[in-house]
């Protein structure tokens, strides 16, 4: 009998290290997604129809249930995305200063047996405290947030950024829901205690 492998298709080191804090085998792979955004696309379509595409974009060559995941930050409407530079983390951060930032996490899970995908959103809200320019140029230049959406790592000193978050699962933050998860892939018959 062929066993299932899981696979978390995926190449974020977030990701992964969210994943293994449940304490069960699987394997990364690079999904093949083209992550431009859609004309007219809003967040949550385009985080939900990339985690899909992401989750079945992996070639396979046994039995397979895909993880895909995808994120974005969104402020007064806009799309943030990642910053990449420093001048662009702190523009955000100004940005965010004394706001509610509302992400948006998209994750499917496909069963390449049945070839059925389940694909849901989890919705995650962070309020930012009021900073001050000074404060916002030493938190980016102690964590160096230059690859994450909105220019912060909750995990780390990123916490110190806000007064309160609101949502679900806190690991939606860092970008895979892992309550969702656990319940999608119960469906599939994965009891993960």
């Amino acid at each position: 009998m062929i066993e299932t492998q899981l696979i978390l298709a995926s190449t974020s080191i977030y990701r992964k290290q969210l994943l293994e804090k449940l304490s069960i085998s699987f394997e990364t792979k690079e999904p093949d997604c083209d992550e431009t955004p859609r004309a007219h696309e809003n967040a949550q379509d385009l985080v939900l129809r990339l985690a899909q595409t992401k989750a079945e974009s992996c070639s396979l060559d046994r039995p397979s249930l895909v993880i895909g995941s995808d994120q974005v930050c969104v402020i007064d409407g806009q799309i943030i995305g990642k910053p990449l530079t420093r001048e662009n983390a702190i523009t955000q951060l100004l940005n965010a200063s004394g706001r509610a930032v509302t992400f948006y996490t998209g994750l499917a899970l496909f069963n390449s047996t049945n070839k059925n995908t389940d694909v849901q959103l989890d919705t995650f809200t962070v309020y930012f405290r009021q900073l001050t320019q000074q404060q916002i140029e030493n938190y980016v230049d102690k964590e160096e947030p230059f690859y994450c959406a909105g220019s912060f790592k909750s995990e780390g000193l990123g916490i110190a950024l806000f007064e309160r978050l609101e949502g679900k699962d806190p690991n939606t933050l860092v970008g895979l829901p892992l309550i969702t998860l656990i319940d999608m892939l119960n469906k599939q018959g994965v009891n993960i205690l």
